[in-house]
This record gives C-alpha cells, sequence and structure tokens, in this order.
C-alpha cells in the first residue's frame, strides 16, 4: 500500500507574507487585447458617470447634505483626483490585470496585496448592486408612466416600502450584466462605448433643460444638515468618482496599456469632475432638496415642472446609461478575481478563461451575488458597503507610488505623478478624513470581511502562493523594468 505523504505547511514568516509580485511587460496570453484609448475612455466613463449622476446625487441631496451636495461630491472628486493621478503612474509602470490589488502586491508586499484585494471583491460586487438598484428605480418610474406596475413584492428590497420583499429589476440586471461579459470582450467593449456615448447625450439634456427651471431659493439653506452633513455626503459618495480604478483592473485587454491607460484615467475623470459638479448644481436647483424623489430623481424634477415626456426620456436614457457603471464595476471584479487566482492565492479554479478568453468561473458567482445584494439591501446600505474598502485601495495605491520614487526611481513610468509626495498624501489624508465619517455598522462588515480574508490566506493563499511556490524570495525581489 502506498503511503501519500502531504507537503508540510510552511510556517507564515514576517518575509514571507511581504514577499513583492515581480512585474515584466510580458503578455500571459490570459486576455485578447482589443481595447483602445477610447473603449477604455468609455469603460472608465462606465464606472465615473453612473448611478451618482442620476441616483446618488439624489439621495444624498435629499437625506444627507442638502444643497451642500455640492460641496459634497467637490471634497469627493478632489479625493478621487488625487488617487487617481497615483493610479495613473501605476497604469503606465505596471499594465497588468488587477488594479489596486496588482499595484499593492507589487510595492508593498503580498499579504497587503491580498488584503486589498479581498476588500475589492466586496466592494466592486457591492457597487454593481448599487447601480442595479438605481437602475431598477427608473425602470420602475418607466413602467408606470406607461401604465403597468409590477407587483409590490417585486418593487423593492426589504425595508424600502409595505409589502416589498425584493428588487426584481435588480437581480435581473446583474444577471444580464453576467451574461454580456461571459460573451466575451470585444463584444461587450462595443455595446459599453456605444451605451456611454447614450449617457452623455442624457447628461447633457439634464444639464441644459434643467438649467432653465432653477429657482435661486432652492439653494437655501444651503447647510441643512450642518457642515458635517456635506462631509458625511462626501463619504456617501465618493464611490461615484472613482471609475478609473475598475477601468484599470482590465489593463492586459488594453492595445498599449503603458501609454493608454494613464490617458484615459486621466481623460475620463477631468469629465467626470465636470458633469459631477453640474449634475448636482441643477438637481437641487429645480427641486427643492426634501422633495426630491430618490428613486428617480431628474425625472421626478422634470415631471413636477411639467416636463413629463422629458422625464421619461431622462429615464430611459438612464437605464442605458447607468447600466454601463455596473457593467465596468462587474468587469473590474471578475478580474480582480481572476488575478488573485492566478497567483495562487485563490483556488486555482477560478484562474481560468473559457473559449472566449474571459474569466467565466468568476462571472457567474460575482453576477449571483450581486444579484442577491442588490435583490434584498436598500440602497443606501448596499452603497455603504462599497466605500471602506476602496478608500483603503487608494491609501495604499498613494503609498506605493511614494515608496516606488524611493526604491525605484529608474523604473519606466509613462506617466509620472505630480508634486510627490504631495499629491499622494493629499489623497491619503482625504480618504482617511472620509473614512472617518462612515458609519459604524459599515465598519463592523468591513472589519468581519478583513478577518474572513485573513482566515483565507493563513489557510490557503501563504501556501498556495504563486511567490511561495516557485520558491522566488521575499521583498528583495526587484521590479523588472
Amino acid at each position: 500500500m502506498s503511503v501519500v505523504t502531504r507537503r508540510p505547511r510552511p510556517p507564515i514568516t514576517l518575509a514571507g507574507v511581504m514577499r513583492r509580485m515581480p512585474v515584466t511587460d510580458a503578455d500571459s496570453g490570459d486576455f485578447t487585447k482589443s481595447m483602445g484609448l477610447w473603449q477604455l475612455v468609455a469603460l472608465s466613463l462606465g464606472g465615473l458617470v453612473g448611478a451618482g449622476v442620476f441616483s446618488l446625487a439624489g439621495v444624498v441631496a435629499n437625506q444627507v447634505a442638502g444643497p451642500a451636495v455640492l460641496i459634497s461630491f467637490a471634497i469627493a472628486v478632489v479625493a478621487s483626483g488625487a488617487a487617481g493621478l497615483c493610479y495613473a503612474e501605476f497604469a503606465g509602470m505596471v499594465p497588468k490585470a488587477g488594479s489596486a490589488y496588482t499595484y499593492s502586491y507589487v510595492a508593498l508586499g503580498e499579504i497587503i496585496g491580498f488584503m486589498i484585494g479581498w476588500d475589492l471583491l466586496l466592494e466592486y460586487t457591492a457597487i454593481v448592486s448599487v447601480v442595479a438598484i438605481a437602475v431598477s428605480g427608473y425602470l420602475n418610474y418607466i413602467t408606470h408612466y406607461i401604465g403597468f406596475d409590477l407587483p409590490t413584492w417585486a418593487l423593492g428590497a426589504p425595508g424600502t416600502g409595505e409589502g416589498r420583499k425584493i428588487d426584481l429589476f435588480a437581480v435581473v440586471l446583474c444577471l444580464l450584466l453576467a451574461y454580456l461579459l461571459s460573451r466575451g470582450t470585444r463584444e461587450s467593449a462595443r455595446v459599453q462605448t456605444g451605451l456611454v456615448a447614450v449617457k452623455v447625450l442624457i447628461v447633457a439634456i439634464v444639464v441644459v433643460a434643467g438649467a432653465f427651471h432653477i429657482k435661486a431659493g432652492n439653494y437655501t439653506p444651503f447647510f441643512p444638515f450642518g457642515v458635517g452633513g456635506a462631509v458625511s455626503g462626501a463619504a456617501l459618495a465618493f464611490f461615484a468618482v472613482y471609475g478609473y480604478d475598475a477601468m484599470s483592473a482590465a489593463a492586459e485587454e488594453s492595445k498599449d496599456g503603458k501609454k493608454l491607460l494613464p490617458k484615459a484615467i486621466l481623460i475620463s475623470l477631468g469629465i467626470a469632475s465636470v458633469v459631477y459638479l453640474l449634475v448636482c448644481l441643477v438637481i437641487v436647483g429645480m427641486v427643492n432638496y426634501t422633495d426630491i424623489d430618490v428613486a428617480a430623481p431628474f425625472s421626478s424634477a422634470f415631471d413636477t415642472v411639467g416636463m413629463g415626456i422629458l422625464g421619461l426620456v431622462i429615464a430611459v436614457g438612464a437605464v442605458v446609461g447607468v447600466t454601463t457603471s455596473a457593467f465596468a464595476n462587474m468587469l473590474a471584479v471578475t478580474r480582480v478575481g481572476f488575478t488573485m487566482s492566478r497567483d495562487g492565492l485563490l483556488p486555482d479554479y477560478f484562474g481560468k478563461t473559457g473559449e472566449r478568453k474571459v474569466p467565466t468561473r468568476v462571472i457567474w458567482p460575482v453576477g449571483i451575488v450581486s444579484a442577491l445584494i442588490a435583490g434584498f439591501l436598500p440602497i443606501r446600505e448596499a452603497a455603504e458597503l462599497t466605500n471602506v474598502g476602496i478608500l483603503m485601495a487608494f491609501i495604499v495605491v498613494a503609498i506605493g507610488v511614494m515608496r516606488l520614487r524611493h526604491t525605484r526611481p529608474d523604473a519606466d513610468r509613462t506617466f509620472r505623478t505630480p508634486w510627490v509626495p504631495v499629491v499622494p498624501l493629499i489623497g491619503i489624508g482625504f480618504s482617511i478624513w472620509l473614512i472617518s465619517h462612515l458609519d459604524i455598522v459599515t465598519w463592523i462588515r468591513f472589519v468581519v470581511w478583513l478577518l474572513l480574508g485573513l482566515a483565507l490566506y493563513a489557510t490557503f493563499g501563504y501556501r498556495n502562493s504563486t511567490l511561495n511556490r516557485t520558491g522566488i524570495d521575499t521583498a528583495s525581489v526587484p521590479i523588472e523594468d
């Protein structure tokens, strides 16, 4: 009888958890390189300009900040801009899938990379759910306008209204996005680019038409919830202004990541910053913040000024446009999960692509989980699931930029973050500030998720890491140009 001997589990050491992933420009061949500059910009704008425009701006104004939602989004844009410049440097230096997970693995070590990746799995999935809920609100507006209503039990999650059991439209959307992503990057990117064009057109209509119905009296009192409300609103709104992070997760699917990714980040962030400030100005100018319908803010706003037909057009456009945000974030979470599996930190099963060169083994679990969150959690609770981990990722990426400037000043960088360390420190400071204003329940969920991740890393990831299995040394491993 043969005796099966098991490989002894290596002891967990500080040097082991701090080993860094060497990076080269070698193509893994896992993905098809099909996205040019404007497809990358469209993917980034898909994440940047979504629920924040068509839904969350109304939620923050109505429930948290009042007209000071302008300040909320301005704070979020500044914080996101500082972090975005750091992402642009990493994207041009490390054109690999995984975004902040890969960047922190390269710069700061395996345990930090794993925890950021683990956080992003939850954060991106929750974002997909938030956006799906936002789309559902507009779909319900449309169906009600044309005389068809879903049964009460299907109109929203428990706690959002009497008799409501599930948000049916949101569930269906999550599953449809998973199907679209499973069809291949080239095909889904074309759909995304077209939908983003529609969304930009709709936003332009909102701003121009709404500007004629602004009433100065609606801006007073400007701080009905106090300055603290504006800050809390920024923490809630922040998730709406970092779509470039989702785009950078798909770096291996761009035609020339080192050159195109930094450009796409900067272009999309500039466009989105202008869009958000204009949209906030219009929504609180058209309607008193107390009267904003959080389910469909702009459609209902135009309805109140006698432009119901335009409200219907906006609702249709919102359904089309906001869907792009869910698409971008679902693409991102599937690439992060795939890359972590390819690196040995998650089971190998998830680290394989199918015939269409997409990670379907990650796509469908993400689609199902996001559908469950969207179906059974109100939009605000789902949104609060997203922010801690994303803000942590921003902090780590900013620290990584400063560290690599010190340890590898000679590394090839197609874009350099200006005014280092000032810009990274601004991003870090704003992120810490915003984190401090999040609800305690959000923190509890985040800590529980972190502890689950640490348990998984200790029992599986550390031993099965590609760096451990190949015998590559620890933190002394240099980054290859």
